[in-house]
């Protein structure tokens, strides 16, 4: 996040400090937990976490000051309190009152614990801070995209990052990792993928998981994400999971010349950690917000008005017979 924000690594006490910041901003405003107290039981995480960024914008004195400046200090904000906005809406969504921050905590071991209410071993919160990095920006997807887009018009930080987190809903982006999670659940054995994935895909049906619009050959973070779903398998005991991706990759690349997405590997990755399907979208957010300020800092920085032009493929241009501007019927031809 801050090699995002700053362009350079930090040393040392540029960490520390960054750290600090982010720990200092991540408790809510008083309203903003009551609003989420009115949601009703069925909402989707993600539109909890939506309405919360919204919110939080009215309650930063900062909102309309789109400077350089500001817009880092805001930066840092968002990337502290989207993390607590999941994890409290999570407790209110099932009847738990929301925990304290804790301060001592990374951004990774602070989520775990506002979650789940304890704090967890130092594999977990290396696990989780590696999975914020390989989803903390991934250059123009559809979520970054319409927060450029809108920060173009020279909206605010806040509206940016909510027209983000709509579109990160969407089963074609964000979503897609939860929707693997049943995919898997629903094949549950490995010497299972193939025949099930052969069946799909004679009936055409969409398969979560696999293909990228950049990556033609293989995206680079399934590598990483693999391994950290195999150790996990291994510290868990449920080391199904990760041959049951194996087999779906080897056989979308045989049948559709297709290679595996992140969402595959992290969809059980995030189950064996303990987080509900429902969170896998919102935990994406939770990094992927580092990437939209980043571009919404950006883009205020350098602006200039992002406005596509479109191309018509309509019926073409027929005469109007109806009535004229002074009320008299046109003339038939």
């Amino acid at each position: 996040a801050y090699l995002l924000l700053n362009g350079e690594l930090p040393d040392l006490k540029n960490l520390a400090e960054f750290a600090r910041q982010i720990a200092s901003e991540r408790e809510l405003p008083g309203p903003v937990v009551e609003m989420l107290r009115l949601m009703p039981r069925s909402v989707h995480p993600m539109d909890m976490l939506r309405t919360g960024v919204s919110m939080l914008g009215v309650f930063d004195p900062e909102l309309n000051d789109n400077s350089h400046a500001a817009n880092t200090r805001k930066s840092v904000r968002l990337i502290a309190r989207v993390s607590t906005l999941i994890t409290d809406g999570w407790r209110i969504l099932h009847g738990e009152e929301p925990l304290p921050e804790k301060p001592d905590l990374t951004q990774a071991g602070n989520f775990f614990y506002k979650l789940k209410g304890e704090v967890p071993q130092t594999w977990q919160i290396r696990m989780l801070d590696t999975i914020f990095i390989l989803y903390a920006d991934h250059e123009f997807n559809a979520s970054t995209f319409a927060a450029r887009v809108a920060a173009s018009t020279l909206a605010d930080m806040y509206a940016a990052v909510t027209a983000a987190c709509g579109t990160l809903k969407g089963p074609l982006h964000g979503g897609a990792n939860e929707e693997s999670m049943k995919m898997l659940g629903e094949i549950k054995t490995a010497d299972r993928a193939e025949s099930w994935l052969k069946e799909k895909l004679a009936a055409k049906e969409k398969i979560m998981g696999f293909g990228h619009r950049v990556y033609k050959k293989g995206d680079s973070r399934v590598p990483v994400m693999r391994e950290i779903g195999r150790d996990l398998g291994k510290r868990t005991g449920k080391e199904q999971w990760i041959p049951i991706c194996e087999k779906l990759e080897e056989t979308m690349e045989r049948e559709k010349h297709l290679c595996a997405n992140v969402d595959l590997y992290a969809a059980p990755v995030l189950a064996m950690l303990g987080f509900p399907a429902a969170l896998n979208t919102p935990i994406f957010a939770a990094s992927r917000v580092a990437g939209w300020c980043a571009h919404v800092v950006e883009q205020h920085d350098n602006n200039r008005l992002i406005r596509p032009r479109s191309l018509y493929t309509g019926p073409p241009a027929r005469p109007y017979h109806g009535v004229s501007a002074n009320g008299a019927a046109s003339k038939k031809r």
